[in-house]
């Protein structure tokens, strides 16, 4: 199955950008984490579906930040994390401010729900494919 379709039958079950981006990754490594994929809902339809900024600019922070941030009490973000960050949050702002205007779900929507159907799923895959990209480049995801 291609990623396309893979987001699609996500989409179809229920979930929107934040999971569906959350769940690719899960599968990607193999990995299961309920919690992960409920958290990330809250990205949804810009920021808890309050047309604002695009969840899947936020949740591909996350994407990278599951690899390269701080994750507990003696540990360091990654030497890499804030370019690796910087250099995804450039890239989306330039799509989508040159595709769609700005990078808030509103913009990229035109204000119609219903055209999640038809440009959402290829942010979604962009934006994970992007984030895979940088991961891989840096050589902290060697997988994908």
């Amino acid at each position: 199955m291609d990623l396309t379709e893979r987001i699609f039958e996500l989409a179809q079950s229920g979930y929107f950008c934040g999971q569906i981006l959350a769940k690719l990754l899960l599968e990607t490594i193999g990995e299961e984490n309920i919690g992960l994929v409920k958290a990330m809902g809250g990205l949804n339809g810009g920021a808890g579906f309050s047309s604002g900024l695009c969840g899947c600019m936020t949740g591909g922070c996350c994407l990278i930040s599951y690899f390269t941030g701080k994750g507990g009490d003696t540990s360091f973000d990654d030497p890499q994390h804030k370019a690796a960050l910087g250099d995804f949050t450039s890239w989306f702002k330039d799509e989508m401010t040159l595709n769609f205007g700005g990078t808030d779900c509103a913009d990229i929507t035109k204000g119609d729900p219903s055209n999640r159907v038809t440009i959402c799923p290829q942010v979604i895959a962009d934006t994970y494919v992007k984030c895979m990209e940088i991961l891989s480049e840096r050589g902290i995801l060697s997988d994908f």
